[in-house]
């Protein structure tokens, strides 16, 4: 606890901390443009065939009032409606349309044309990507959850080698540059290999920007550090909605949403490395020399030999961490209670990850007003992070996270009972079952980094991460199942929150506990207070029966 003790004495959360801290957060507001433009540069929109007496570009979505839409197109038993993707095998002549007889047989859609009337652009426009190539569409969001899976465990991996600094910036650069690559993709493919490149980076920003922040800050204030990052994410959320209601076209909207990330590029010169890390690597003058500059900043009086003590503690901290670092992530899984505790927070983590993003992708499918559902669905996030800053320590990790998952999964579950007119209702579900999952989803890093042994935190976290990024892999494709029933992502996503919530009440409560340290710890972590739970009960009911 030796460095833990120097931020304490440096101030905990100074002013220096607070602001480079500030600082660090503003990227995650690129994270969140680029995690959820799909919604508007991939919309989905009513399509049907181009005719052949048609001339593509000229043609409108609604058919020419002498040419009969029964006469075009055959009618759709599946979804009771015209076929948006064959049309008849006819031939198309004056005589055809003035005898009525339509023709039976139909051919699939070689080119098609689009419903404008909510999106003038989009690459599902652009590149056809209906029907038969619908699947696409879902391939690009999970190309770029599978970039933000590589991004994690590569730029984790990197920063922990070559340090905090310099990844931050690559992928800042990476960021950019894959965006920007994104906006000018001449076809489709070219577009998905950019789009790899900017979940990656993304990923990258965000997570090495969240360990310089916590590294910085004193243990009592990184429960506020961790929840406060995720505000400026809800900040980006909603900006997304304002910026592409303002542009259109879904080309110079991809550069409108990269661009902002240049202006990072001077945090260079504003950005310290961590000083933990420059210990650890036994860069120690550089270390001294920010930790004086934090010191001067936050007014506090740090002489050469009180630095000196403090570093000559972590140094013996370090060493003694080494020695005992011998365990392995298969550790956890060697022992019962541990090995179940681990799956559990293995699944909160999938479940939390694919309730997020396959809500907040999900909105263009509840009917309305698609830029006010995504405008709302980022909204409701900003009272789910308050609840869990004032519920965390009074209510406890397990009763806030199960809770919120339950409440979540309840409300998205109603959907079951909603009429097929009643889109006000479907909406309002949906909210507040964003709402509900957003604080679990808050919770569930706290709650997952207190339960497992420090041996293998880092380690197991990184699992749970490689988790949640599957889990965003689904996401991508639960909202395709709208096509089927308009309610069903919702009820596919609520009834595993329901069964997450459910299984986190076997995890042990972590607040005011002494976290366990070693394998043994974390075996025994939580079944103590049941033991001694069944030994009082055991003694009372001996006591009883004396009695008689």
């Amino acid at each position: 606890m030796a460095y833990d003790d120097l931020l304490k004495h440096l101030g905990g959360f100074g002013r220096y901390q607070k602001r480079t801290y500030f600082l660090l957060c503003l990227p995650a507001i690129t994270c969140a443009f680029h995690r959820l433009a799909t919604v508007f540069i991939a919309p989905k929109a009513l399509h049907r065939c181009l005719m052949p007496y048609e001339t593509a570009g000229n043609a409108n979505f609604t058919l020419p009032v002498d040419r009969p839409v029964n006469l075009s197109l055959p009618w759709d038993e599946s979804t009771g409606n015209w076929s948006q993707c064959l049309r008849l095998d006819a031939n198309f002549t004056e005589q055809y349309f003035q005898d009525g007889l339509p023709n039976s047989e139909t051919v699939p859609c070689q080119d098609w044309v689009f419903d404008h009337s909510k999106y003038m652009s989009s690459l599902v426009f652009e590149w056809n990507l209906v029907c038969d190539k619908g699947w696409l569409r879902s391939l690009a969001d999970t190309v770029f959850m599978l970039g933000i899976l590589i991004g994690a465990v590569a730029f984790g991996h990197l920063s922990d080698r070559y340090g905090r600094k310099p990844i931050f910036f690559f992928s800042l650069v990476l960021q950019v540059v894959g965006g920007v690559a994104a906006s000018f993709a001449p076809e489709f493919f070219t577009f998905v290999l950019a789009r790899l490149f900017l979940g990656m980076s993304t990923s990258g920003v965000y997570l090495v920007a969240y360990i310089i922040g916590m590294e910085m800050v004193s243990p009592s204030k990184r429960i506020y550090a961790g929840v406060i990052i995720h505000y400026f994410f809800t900040i980006g959320y909603i900006l997304t909605a304002f910026i592409a209601y303002a542009i259109k076209d879904w080309r110079q909207l991809q550069i409108a949403l990269s661009l902002p990330g240049i202006a990072f590029f001077v945090y260079w010169w504003f950005i310290p490395e961590s000083a933990r890390w420059l210990l650890a690597k036994g860069r120690d003058a550089e270390a001294e020399k920010i930790l004086k500059k934090i010191a001067k900043v936050n007014g506090i009086d740090l002489s050469d030999g009180t630095l000196d003590k403090f570093l000559r503690d972590s140094q013996q901290e370090g060493d003694k961490s080494e020695q005992t670092r011998q365990a392995s992530i298969f550790d956890l899984f060697k022992y019962p209670n541990l090995r179940r505790n681990s799956l559990i927070i293995f699944f909160l983590w999938f479940v939390n990850n694919c309730s997020y993003y396959g809500l907040s992708w999900n909105v263009s499918n509840l009917g309305g007003n698609d830029y006010l559902n995504f405008l709302i669905s980022g909204l409701v996030e900003i009272p789910a992070y308050t609840f869990i800053l004032f519920a965390l320590d009074r209510l406890g990790r397990k009763v806030t996270l199960c809770g919120s998952m339950l409440v979540g999964g309840c409300a998205l579950l109603l959907c079951i009972l909603v009429p097929d007119d009643c889109s006000w209702l479907l909406i309002t579900l949906a909210m507040i079952g964003k709402m509900a999952l957003t604080a679990s989803y808050g919770v569930v890093y706290i709650f997952s980094a207190e339960q497992f042994p420090t041996v293998v935190r880092n380690a197991a976290m990184g699992v749970s991460s490689t988790a949640a990024r599957l889990g965003g892999i689904l996401a991508a494709f639960i909202h395709d199942l709208a096509d089927v029933w308009k309610p069903l992502p919702l009820i596919v996503i609520g009834t595993l929150a329901l069964l997450a919530g459910v299984s986190s009440l076997i995890l042990p409560e972590t607040l005011r506990k002494t976290l366990p340290e070693t394998i043994e710890d974390g075996e025994q972590f939580g079944r103590r207070s049941k033991e001694v739970k069944n030994e009082v009960t055991e003694a009372a009911w001996e006591s009883k029966e004396a009695e008689k």
